[in-house]
């Protein structure tokens, strides 16, 4: 008898780490650093990448489809014999594919379509906030022009205009007048973004930005990483809002104290929430949040790992990432040692001109073929595609050249002596990415 259940188990942990066929869903850097890390695996036997880009078709098979059309998506996924998947983007998240792959017998790494709300909505993420008493700004739900008014009249300027639903990083204005909150309310009411039939008013709070990382499965949830990034365009945090022009991890101002308050005052109420409501998280959550004399409050949820910050996460780990995914599906997290390299990391995104606003695609990246390898110089792929052999831009955020080291200061300045080497006339990047943790020298 004890022989058989020894056997019996043997054959479990064998189905659970043979090679595996994996599909990884997304084109940025993010997906990028995430494949990389798969391709180093023992227990990848194949790697597609729907759609990928440049970077991931050197180490995976870009297949070139509509990641949206989930029947679509289905039929590859079976041709490609796929053992599981993993879902980089929140779209397809929000809209439902891992209820969709799991209905169908797909294994996935990712929130349900209900848990995926945290993000896809901001006044579900806000009202989860109020029942369960979570740290946040201050914050009024509108439908019309008529309860912005009444928001203003209650707050002081400046004021944070959120769209409700996904805007690819564009949905949130920090406003300093009152015509400036309602003439964006307007234009958000009026259908500037087509997930967005409301909006959130928040309170301005003031104090330091910090990303920190889970993951999740029904039994647990472990630490995977801080960083902080920049999401201004420009220097000194100017201008428009990006998708991150680069990050740096791990986050200092981060400490035992700090963590158990975000632990318990933040993270453990939103899993209670989720599970009251039946619908327990699986997957990565980035929890967004603003650091004020000491104390967290909760900006924002994304349900799945940053970008940039996953290119400065992912090259610190020092643990086999499929076998974390694989017990994360089983929930086995609970038996999962995540090692994280005691190393500092940085990125700094190559940007197209014009960026984030109108720029052109399609201009040839000529110099970075000649970059040497090197072990502490990472470039992951973001906006980028072959023609006719001929590396081009295709995003706005075209590279992250991302590096390891022990001191913020030499890893910025070896990054951007290899932005030099590639000369990219057609682009531009923030010299100033570190500002936080880097001291004038």
């Amino acid at each position: 008898f004890k022989f058989s259940f020894f056997f019996n188990h043997l054959l479990i942990i064998y189905s659970i780490f043979s090679r595996m066929n994996i599909a990884l869903i997304g084109s940025g850097g993010r997906e990028h650093a995430l494949c990389q890390k798969i391709y180093e695996s023992k227990l990848t036997k194949k790697i597609i990448c729907i759609p990928g880009n440049a970077g991931t078709s050197k180490i995976a098979q870009n297949i070139n489809i509509n990641f949206l059309d989930f029947n679509k998506l289905l039929k590859e996924l079976k041709n490609h014999k796929i053992d599981f998947v993993i879902v980089g983007p929140e779209e397809p998240l929000v809209k439902g594919i891992v209820d969709f792959l799991k209905k169908n017998k797909i294994k996935v790494f990712g929130p349900n379509k209900y848990a995926a709300k945290l993000e896809g909505s901001k006044a579900f993420m806000k009202f989860i906030c109020k029942k369960y008493k979570i740290p946040t700004a201050k914050f009024k739900v509108c439908r019309n022009v008529k309860n912005v008014k009444e928001f203003l009249k209650k707050n002081k300027l400046p004021i944070v205009v959120k769209a409700d639903g996904l805007a690819a990083g564009k949905g949130v204005a920090i406003c300093k007048s009152k015509s400036e909150v309602l003439k964006i309310s307007k234009d958000i009411f009026l259908g500037k973004f087509k997930t967005s039939k409301k909006l959130v008013l928040e309170e301005y709070l003031t104090g330091e930005e910090v990303s920190y990382f889970l993951i999740i499965d029904q039994k647990k949830f472990k630490f995977f990483g801080s960083a902080q990034d920049h999401k201004r365009v420009g220097e000194n945090e100017k201008g428009l809002n990006t998708g991150g022009m680069g990050a740096y991890s791990p986050a200092p101002i981060i400490n035992k104290t700090l963590e158990s308050k975000i632990i318990n005052k933040i993270v453990k109420p939103t899993l209670l929430a989720l599970k009251d409501a039946g619908k327990p998280y699986t997957g990565f959550l980035y929890v967004g949040l603003m650091i004020v004399k000491n104390e967290p409050y909760l900006i924002e949820y994304n349900i799945r790992m940053g970008d940039p910050e996953c290119q400065v996460i992912i090259p610190r780990l020092g643990s086999d990432l499929v076998k974390i995914f694989v017990n994360a599906i089983n929930n086995r997290l609970n038996k999962t040692q995540i090692i994280w390299r005691k190393t500092k990391c940085m990125t700094i995104v190559l940007c197209s001109k014009g960026y984030p606003g109108k720029y052109q695609k399609d201009k040839i990246i000529g110099n970075l073929k000649i970059i040497k390898p090197q072990k502490d110089i990472f470039m992951f792929h973001a906006g980028t595609k072959f023609i006719n052999e001929n590396l081009v831009s295709n995003g706005g955020r075209v590279i992250n050249i991302t590096s390891i080291g022990n001191n913020f200061y030499y890893i910025r300045k070896k990054i951007i002596k290899v932005i030099k080497k590639i000369n990219w006339k057609s682009g531009f990047y923030r010299k100033d990415i570190g500002w936080r943790v880097i001291k004038k020298k």
